[in-house]
């Protein structure tokens, strides 16, 4: 940290102690973890200061503000996996086979309006691709409808403390609008809202459409994706496998036969679930010919399976028995086929090696499957053949028996996800739009405190080892109202921060210049990669390095704090901030007792010498359940508890202005004063400094980070209003409104 350029003045009467101010950004852990922290942040601007200690000697703090490219880079990711996802769905679709006039016309209507989706999807990534200017998006354009996707003055708000005494320490906190759906308004509310209302007019629906609860539709998806990826890990596997025969190398058939049957039987583990052999029904009642007096119900799908004869993809669609009896059993066979080919190919194996349990793998394999005998019988007539030749028919039957489950599955699972499209054109698509839009804006904020933390603690053990462990905690403090417009956008942030637990992370090895994270996967999970320079990625745990998931906890904690909330709690209804609290502590508290349960003995000791999080975690529910007008209380224990659980910290309003920057400063200070032994007279003073525009000569305070301009007399987008006294009495907040409003009329007259 630089050291102050100017002379050391003396502690008395001195209203503010800034030293000065610069754009060079710092080290933390070393230069050579620079590039990939300077990949994500950009245009620093910091801020030096000192302030005296309560044994009156002087500690410096360096308070630095960064934006992140990942405003606009995870959006675009996140988009083009949207668009891909799409795509795939809509040829599902249209592979569906032929179905009943009323079938078809919904699924002709279904494939009109999704694609029209994906078009607005691709006009927008595209524009976003033209964003060459500022790396964050300002509040002034969170209604523009190119720019949704992308979050609002989205910025690291940092706080390097350099103490006489204690050890030199960092606090960190992102600092992001709400996320939220301006462009989309909130007339109608926010998701939470928007997503119960949906599902209670679904579950009323018509006979036209059969009903599957969100629950069966998430399922239906995770099943698709997961054939979607293990199909062809299987068709490799299984290729490695005829190579090992080939070169007739024992050690490598085993292995290769080893991964094999890893993948084959997470394959048939998939369609274990009933909803499957509900699905093979409702699609044969749909089929022309094929139907029944009233739809099936997933929910009485015990005895439910599939045609006698599986509907086959669209260029064979002349041998769909249209008017043949539903077979109960025909899916159970053919999903049983697929493991009896497995026995098969281990049994041969067992036999080419010389292994003398081959025998029973066989008997294993040919206990009710009509093939099985003939599958066996080469190694029994032909036992000098080349182990090529006498594996290939195995692998043959096997992928053969696979596609046709697959087929089968893949068309059952999309003819459910066409009942949840069907129901409502386009509101539907409307709130599918939305979610992703206020996913889009809590992920990237998401990706950049992950990545800024892991940079901050790469050195750290215990941290690491509770990374993969047990995960991190990011906790999310949100200042919004319970009034107006505000409250569909705490309902649109309540539903996008819970969605981050669909969120995994991976790190991975560098392997060029580009440092810049990765997303994989689909709308139900999503695998974010974070890459590593060499250097640093050899200094991680075994587990990470070999590809462990990461997982995240996010929670949220709101408590509205400006004179609408005012208006909120004497007039209005503060309900929803009080359940949304309520229901995010019992996540946090479910986390807390997996972090005592999973880490180990000797590091729980240790953390529970240095921090009390029973005790706060209690104080924070009793705040909770005190219902306490404006309890600011709740937010100061959560931070608290999320920075002793090595946490990400969130800070949220609005648009991450005023509201936010009162709430960060005001935190920075009571950690310099808990934390740092700061002077308790100078408790205001350092607030004030760190809150006033011009201070000691600043030179450069002045400049609007929103709009690059300077501006004359008017506090910047990142200070405070002085509104919070207001708040300390309904009568001032009365005064201070009837006069503004005379000023105004004054104004404009």
């Amino acid at each position: 940290m630089g050291k102050p350029t100017t002379s050391p003045q003396t502690v008395k009467g001195q209203k503010c102690a800034l030293v000065c101010e610069c754009t060079a950004s710092e080290s933390v852990n070393g230069k050579d973890n620079l590039p990939f922290l300077n990949a994500v942040l950009k245009n620093p601007v910091c801020k030096l200061y000192r302030f005296p200690t309560s044994d009156n000697k002087w500690m410096r703090i360096r308070e630095q503000m960064s934006e992140s490219i990942l405003s606009f880079h995870i959006p675009k990711e996140l988009i083009s996996l949207h668009i891909k996802e799409d795509l795939c769905r809509n040829q599902e679709l249209k592979e569906l086979g032929e179905l009943s006039p009323h079938w078809d016309n919904l699924r002709k209507n279904v494939l009109t309006h999704c694609d029209q989706m994906v078009n607005m999807y691709q006009d927008i990534l595209t524009e976003l691709s033209k964003e060459t200017g500022s790396s964050f998006k300002s509040s002034s354009s969170k209604g523009e409808k190119t720019l949704e996707f992308v979050p609002v003055n989205l910025h690291l708000q940092r706080m390097h403390v350099h103490s006489p005494h204690l050890k030199d320490a960092l606090y960190d906190v992102i600092t992001v609008g709400a996320p939220a759906a301006h462009f989309q308004g909130f007339k109608n509310g926010g998701l939470r809202k928007l997503l119960h209302r949906f599902e209670m007019e679904r579950r009323n629906t018509g006979y036209q459409f059969i009903y599957y609860s969100p629950e069966n539709t998430a399922k239906a998806k995770e099943v698709l994706s997961n054939i979607n990826h293990l199909q062809p890990l299987i068709a490799t596997h299984a290729d490695l496998l005829l190579n090992s025969a080939s070169q007739r190398s024992p050690d490598s058939l085993k292995n290769s036969l080893r991964m094999l049957s890893e993948k084959t039987e997470l394959f048939v583990h998939a369609f274990k679930d009933q909803l499957v052999r509900s699905a093979l029904l409702a699609l044969y009642t749909a089929r022309p010919g094929g139907v029944l007096k009233k739809p099936p119900s997933p929910k009485n799908s015990t005895e439910d399976s599939c045609p006698q004869d599986p509907p086959p993809p669209v260029r064979r669609q002349d041998s769909i028995p249209h008017h043949s009896d539903y077979d109960e059993e025909e899916w159970d066979r053919v999903w049983a086929n697929v493991g009896k080919s497995l026995n098969c190919i281990i049994a041969m194996v067992d036999k080419l090696i010389g292994r003398d349990g081959g025998s029973e793998g066989a008997g294993g394999g040919s206990k009710d499957g009509e093939k099985d005998p003939s599958l066996v019988d080469p190694t029994i007539t032909h036992p000098r053949e080349d182990w090529y030749e006498q594996l290939y028919p195995l692998i043959l039957t096997l992928k053969d028996c696979m596609g046709e489950v697959v087929n089968r599955a893949k068309q059952s699972l999309t003819f459910v996800l066409l009942q949840e499209l069907a129901y409502s054109l386009p509101q539907c698509l409307m709130l599918t739009l939305r979610r992703d839009i206020v996913f889009s804006q809590a992920l990237a904020g998401l990706v950049c405190g992950f990545i800024i933390k892991l940079h901050t603690s790469l050195h750290d053990p215990g941290f690491l080892q509770q990374l993969h462990t047990v995960g991190l905690i990011v906790q999310y403090e949100g200042l919004l109202s319970t009034y107006s417009d505000e409250i569909g956008m705490l309902e649109d942030m309540a539903v996008g921060i819970s969605d981050l637990k669909k969120v995994a992370f991976k790190i991975i090895e560098a392997k060029s210049n580009d440092v810049l994270p990765v997303i994989t996967g689909r709308r139900e999970h999503y695998v974010v990669e974070v890459k590593l320079p060499a250097r640093m990625f050899e200094a991680l745990p075994l587990q990470i390095k070999e590809g462990q998931l990461l997982h995240v906890y996010p929670v949220l904690f709101n408590v509205g704090i400006n004179e609408q909330q005012t208006l909120a709690e004497r007039f209005g209804d503060v309900s929803l901030q009080e359940s949304i609290n309520q229901e995010n502590f019992e996540l946090l508290k479910e986390y807390y007792t997996i972090f005592m349960e999973k880490m180990p003995p000797d590091y729980i000791s240790h953390f529970q010498e240095q921090n009390d999080l029973k005790g706060l975690l209690e104080n924070l529910h009793q705040n909770i359940q005190a219902k306490k007008r404006k309890n600011v209380e709740i937010m100061w224990l959560a931070a608290t508890i999320c920075r002793k659980l090595n946490g990400i910290r969130f800070t949220c309003c609005k648009s991450a202005k005023d509201r936010t920057s009162m709430s960060v400063t005001l935190e920075q200070c009571s950690i310099l004063r808990d934390e740092h032994q700061l002077h308790k007279d100078f408790f205001i003073r350092a607030l004030d400094c760190m809150r006033s525009r011009q201070t000691q000569g600043a030179l450069n305070e002045s400049d609007d980070p929103e709009t690059g301009c300077l501006t004359d007399n008017k506090p910047t987008s990142r200070h405070f209003y002085p509104v919070a006294l207001l708040l300390v009495s309904s009568h001032l907040l009365v005064v201070w409104l009837i006069l503004s409003l005379a000023l105004l009329l004054a104004k404009y007259q």
